[in-house]
């Protein structure tokens, strides 16, 4: 009987100094360690030099998801601070779900002063964990429009800007040159690399480019709270897999490139959609699909990715792509070797 899979056993020590707050400029000067998964051998470069690692006939996968600036910063009734981050809106009710910080504070009824006026957010019920149901108001009625005025990214919470949070910067860095789709509540964080010039050069040398749409849920960066890898079930995140992308694969896979994702989100979507031929399948739907070792991946031959946090589901789909002693080694050296982890971090390209 095979042992189950832990949790525990994607541990490793990460120095906090070592979890980047800001991101690399220019976008492709972040460094990208480049690891042969049959050598066995790796490489230290920087994500400008990803072309030399790609071949004519290679078919580069993005998400072209776009994030929503839906994370609000107000004041309570009595005058302390307040934070919300809006998960779903629906713009013809003013109504949505969001967590809100700090929960404990506050009550059904409770009314949040955000953005300076801008908006107010009323707390309906509390569904557990800090989200609430919420009806938003705007002063100048529209909230929809307020929203994409006022809004903030939503960084992650180790992200700190104490109080000197250049909100349009953060905005434009936390979103890929590519984003076209509204809906992720999170950037796919591999993708924020590129630039139009590097994708330019890439199609140049013959690499094809293709796309998918994952909305980015807060189910991507959920903590376990199992202690047993399979026991652990994943939020359902909405997807689209275009028809012209499936095309782009069938071609790929006869003329023999390599499908190369761009983050785990393109990758859980093409595994999603996979065939057993290595192909997949056009459409959309949500998906809740959950790889970790053990899980054979059928269409995805190489992957660009950050370096993920320690006992994540995003580590453990590296690990399955590329073996778990064999991730944990590497990530050790990269810790080793500076570099910058999470988000806002440098890259990684597994073949």
């Amino acid at each position: 009987m095979t042992a189950p899979v832990r949790v525990s056993d994607f541990d490793f020590e990460l120095p906090p100094e070592r979890i980047a707050t800001e991101a690399a400029e220019p976008r492709d000067s972040a460094r990208l360690l480049v690891h042969d998964r049959a050598a066995r051998t790796t490489e230290h470069r920087h994500f400008r030099d990803l072309g030399e690692f790609l071949v004519a006939g290679d078919l580069l996968v993005l998400n072209d998801t776009r994030v929503m600036p839906w994370r609000l910063c107000g004041v309570r009734a009595t005058g302390g601070g307040c934070e919300c981050l809006l998960l779903r809106f629906d713009p013809a009710t003013g109504t949505g779900e969001g967590f809100v910080k700090p929960s404990k504070k506050l009550a059904p009824g409770s009314r949040l002063t955000m953005e300076g006026g801008a908006l107010t957010v009323t707390l309906g019920e509390a569904l557990g964990g800090g989200r609430w149901r919420l009806e938003l108001a705007a002063d100048a009625g529209e909230v929809a429009a307020a929203l994409e005025r006022c809004g903030r990214a939503p960084l992650p919470p180790y992200i700190a800007r104490d109080g000197e949070e250049d909100v349009r910067r953060d905005r434009e860095r936390y979103q890929t040159v590519f984003a076209q789709h509204p809906g992720a509540v999170a950037a796919p964080t591999a993708g924020l690399h590129f630039t139009t010039d590097l994708l330019a050069a890439l199609a140049a040398r013959g690499v094809g480019i293709a796309r998918v749409t994952l909305h980015v849920g807060e189910g991507t960066f959920a903590p376990l709270r199992v202690d047993v890898v399979e026991e652990h079930s994943m939020h359902a995140e909405a997807y689209e897999l275009p028809v012209a992308t499936a095309a782009a694969i069938a071609a790929t896979r006869a003329r023999g490139g390599r499908v190369v994702a761009v983050g785990t989100t393109s990758c859980r979507t093409l595994e999603t959609c996979a065939n057993d031929d290595r192909t997949v399948t056009p459409g959309r739907g949500e998906s809740s699909l959950f790889l970790y070792p053990g899980v054979r991946f059928r269409v995805v031959d190489a992957l660009i990715t950050n370096f993920h946090l320690p006992q994540s589901t995003l580590l453990m789909l590296v690990a399955a792509f590329a073996g778990r002693d064999e991730i944990l080694a590497v990530y050790r050296d990269a810790v080793a070797r500076g570099y910058r982890f999470y988000s806002f971090g440098d890259a990684m390209l597994l073949v």
